[in-house]
């Protein structure tokens, strides 16, 4: 550890002397490669580069280009393989600790040695710093976290022979950081982790402007699962789908994902100087209700529970998904009436069956749910939702649903748009605060191809939608499904969790929809994996 101290001191001093480049990008960033440069360009946001205070795609897209993982998904496979672990991991007899080997010599890209107590020192402060809006709910298994030796580290679970604990180490909650440039009880600027190099993925930051531009350069010391076979990559962040479009078209971009819109896509793949790329879905759209100020929540003067659970019933019972896939999404999403996506273990069309009429809207239902709890209508309801996150479309999506939930003249809907960075803040009930929106739109985007990522962050105690809902029953089943090692009981316990939650309805799906990318036809190696993330190592031109 001293020789840590010593290089941590000798980056700080070379640090001062870039520091004034970190506000913006260099003028030769996106050239430093040559001709094997990309440019990549989005209207994602980031909320934060440090790992601890961010769970959303914009800031992950960022974090797992430069952060290694202890394990991480091969291209085109769900299976996990070791990033900058040496091993599988082994589990003790009783199955309440796992042994992770590193790989010898590896380091951050300001010289500093990474071993295992910069691993434990990474995991341990997620938990510490708790940030509404970080991953530390995805820790919740994980009591203890010990650094044997440089190169040993031993996780204590909660669970017996937890079956997802290596898919959180290779989740927004896995990032190692550098303990010598991080704070361990607040969140790092992003100024401060770029000056001092703290990167030990397949990239470093040479600078970075928050959503506006990113400049990588390949981390030769990278001993990971994806090196980098470009030199030199560059984000730039569009504030909308239109001039993200332009710019592809134009060639000022090499790659656009995230997130054109589909009528975008549908135009652009006619183009012949492009190619549309499509990866495995995963994605969710949903509506979340805040327990404590939707119409007769918790906090309200005239709360009652029966009342607030029945506005939630005649919403579901209104939703029109085929609507919103063909007439706003042209089928590039599909209707999703589970918690749970097609094509992962324990699926099932429960809301289908719970409300409407076999996935279509009834306005019977929802009128016969009201007046059951003695609801007056029209029930004042207002509805938050953000374009600049979630895609412009959104706009068409939230006016749909709108007019699907007046229908009848049982829902007099506010419509409201707020810019991503307050949203994010708004949206969550904390110690503080009840929150600021009583029905808002959410996407999901998962961590790992695993069911369980699908209930843990919405329904777990602590759980990171942070929209005052806990129900016990569905927390201790998450909890059991976590340990079965028998597929079919497992199944069976995550369709016993979606039907409990299908009664209760603290978020309602809407639409699951696929990845999409659009390149120059000079691009290779766009690959949109099967842990639905885009990683910049393997694209060249």
């Amino acid at each position: 550890m001293h020789s840590k101290k010593i290089l941590a001191a000798i980056a700080s001093v070379a640090a001062i002397a870039s520091l004034a480049a970190c506000g913006g990008v260099k003028d030769d960033a996106a050239t430093a490669g040559g001709s094997s440069a990309v440019t990549i360009g989005t209207t994602d946001k980031i909320t934060s580069l440090d790992p601890a205070g961010s769970y959303d795609n914009g800031s992950y897209a960022v974090q797992i280009q430069v952060f290694p993982f202890l394990y991480a998904q091969n291209y085109n496979t769900s299976e996990l393989s070791a990033d900058i672990a040496a091993d599988n991991g082994t589990w003790n007899a009783d199955g309440t600790q796992f042994t992770v080997k590193l790989k010898k010599g590896l380091k951050f890209a300001n010289g500093n040695d990474l071993t295992a107590s910069d691993v434990k020192f990474s995991y341990d402060r997620v938990k510490k710093i708790n940030d509404e809006n970080g991953p530390s709910s995805l820790l919740a298994n994980i009591t203890d976290v010990k650094a044997v030796d440089d190169t040993t580290v031993v996780f204590t679970d909660a669970v017996p022979f937890d079956v997802t604990l290596k898919q959180v180490m290779s989740s927004p909650a896995g990032p190692i950081v550098d303990e010598d440039s991080f704070a361990a009880d607040k969140l790092t600027d992003a100024d401060t982790i770029v000056s001092k190099k703290a990167f030990a993925g397949p990239y470093s930051l040479t600078s970075f402007k928050l959503n506006e531009t990113a400049a990588y350069e390949k981390n030769a010391d990278y001993q990971g699962l994806t090196p980098a076979k470009n030199a030199a990559v560059q984000v730039k962040y569009f504030a909308d789908a239109s001039n993200l479009k332009m710019a592809v078209q134009q060639g000022q971009v090499d790659v656009a994902y995230r997130s054109l819109t589909p009528t975008d896509i549908e135009d652009l793949s006619k183009d012949s100087k492009l190619q549309v790329i499509k990866g495995p879905g995963g994605e969710e759209r949903l509506l979340v209700f805040n327990m404590k100020i939707q119409p007769f929540g918790e906090s309200q003067p005239n709360a009652d529970a029966n009342k607030a659970k029945a506005v939630r019933q005649a919403v579901a019972n209104l939703i029109d998904r085929d609507e919103l896939a063909t007439k706003v999404y042209k089928k590039t999403y599909t209707p999703m009436y589970s918690y749970i996506p097609d094509g992962l273990a324990g699926h099932e069309d429960t809301l289908k069956a719970a409300y409407g009429e076999n996935g279509k809207p009834s306005v019977d239902k929802a009128r016969k749910a009201l007046k059951d709890a003695g609801v007056t209508t029209p029930v004042d309801l207002k509805l938050q939702y953000n374009g600049d996150h979630y895609g412009s479309s959104s706009a068409d999506e939230y006016a749909a649903i709108k007019s699907q939930l007046e229908e009848g003249g049982l829902f007099s809907v506010d419509l409201q748009q707020t810019e991503w960075t307050q949203y994010n803040k708004d949206r969550v009930v904390t110690k503080d605060s009840d929150g600021a929106y009583p029905v808002y739109q959410l996407g999901w985007f998962p961590d790992y191809s695993d069911p369980d990522n699908y209930l843990s962050p919405f329904f777990r105690d602590g759980n990171f939608v942070n929209n005052g809902y806990s129900n016990k029953e569905i927390n201790d089943l998450i909890v059991k499904q976590a340990v079965q090692t028998d597929e079919n009981a497992r199944a069976e316990t995550l369709k016993q969790i979606q039907r409990l939650e299908t009664d209760d309805l603290s978020t309602i799906p809407l639409l699951q929809g696929a990845q999409t990318a659009v390149a120059g036809s000079n691009v290779k190696g766009v690959v949109l994996d099967a842990s639905f993330r885009f990683r910049y190592s393997s694209v060249t031109k």
